[in-house]
């Protein structure tokens, strides 16, 4: 069982570092990191999100999850306010640059499938799969249901 390619988890984790390398030119022209993408994504579904929020939709903590905040919102696209009925809460909206952002980077996804050479169905079948796996921990995937 402790032999490399026995394991699950490598191969899972390799593709996911590939699949981000693919990602990082083209948001490099957006002047974002991957998980700042993956806010902004969020954001351009629903908003004001609260950092709670934000945090389940993305399975992360609010320690890595505020970082990443605070750099968007230095960077314009994002701003953080208190909600007056209960100021332990932090609601996260687009600026009108984080809104228009968005159409910069509408043709992403299909630049990456077409740099990784995959189809469609390729990535909804690996989706699925992992969003299936993802299910059955502790994390859950929020969006196991949603189909794209």
């Amino acid at each position: 069982m402790l032999q490399l390619d026995n394991q699950a988890c490598f191969p899972l984790y390799a593709l996911s570092r590939e699949i981000i390398n693919h990602y990082r030119p083209l948001l490099d022209e957006l002047d974002l990191t991957y998980p700042q993408y993956l806010v902004m994504m969020v954001l351009w579904e629903s908003q004001p999100q609260t950092v709670n929020q934000l945090g389940e939709r993305l399975l992360l903590d609010s320690g890595t999850l505020t970082p990443l905040l605070k750099r968007l919102e230095q960077k314009g696209l994002i701003s953080r306010t208190r909600r007056s009925s209960d100021e332990r809460v932090v609601e996260i909206s687009l600026t009108i640059d984080g809104v228009d952002l968005k159409s910069s980077a509408t043709d992403i996804p299909g630049k990456v499938m077409q740099s990784m050479n995959v189809t469609l169905e390729e990535l909804t079948e690996l989706r699925n799969v992992a969003r299936k796996l993802l299910a059955k921990t502790n994390r859950g995937c929020t969006s196991a249901g949603k189909t794209e």
